[in-house]
């Protein structure tokens, strides 16, 4: 009888200590959010979203106050088209601009809401027309490397008298 209880105790112990592994994995994986706030959704347009993802944060301030939605493609305008859930607690002025951020050096990729000064305030459903597309890492070292090679070569050094 007291062996039979052990075991239930640790066959408990395990199954705890599963969920709680199964539970961190989804937060660190960005899968997993406990937010019961009712939101509303915005939309938003850029040019390139890098390595965006759905379930990404939306933040301001540094504050999360969102997530993304889905991520699709606009094939008229040849541009993402990014949905966008706020928390309803959160309301941003009509003129606010939206930027494809990077936490870290090569860390995940959020967007980052500057607020505008507009009277009137952004409504579910509303589409945020002023956007900041992601920097690329690739882009930027092409860019340096085709400037660099633009320059030419070097001027050799005076010749010492």
């Amino acid at each position: 009888m007291e062996r039979n209880k052990n075991d239930v105790w640790v066959g408990l112990f395990v199954l705890v200590g599963a969920a709680a592994l199964v539970f961190l994995a989804l937060q660190a994986a960005n899968l997993l959010t406990l937010s019961f706030q009712p939101t509303y959704n915005l939309n938003a347009r850029f040019d390139n979203i890098g390595g965006l993802k759905p379930r990404a944060a939306v933040k301001s301030a540094g504050v999360v106050v969102g997530r993304v939605e889905s991520i699709t493609f606009d094939d008229k305008s040849f541009r993402a088209s990014v949905t966008m859930a706020l928390e309803s607690r959160y309301q941003f002025p009509k003129d606010s601009s939206l930027k494809i951020l990077t936490s870290g050096l090569l860390g995940e990729q959020y967007i980052g809401i500057e607020a505008g000064a507009d009277d009137k305030n952004l409504a579910a459903g509303d589409t945020i027309n002023s956007t900041q597309s992601a920097v690329v890492l690739e882009n930027l070292i092409g860019q340096f490397l085709y400037n660099k090679a633009a320059e030419g070569p070097a001027p050799a050094a005076a010749n010492k008298k």
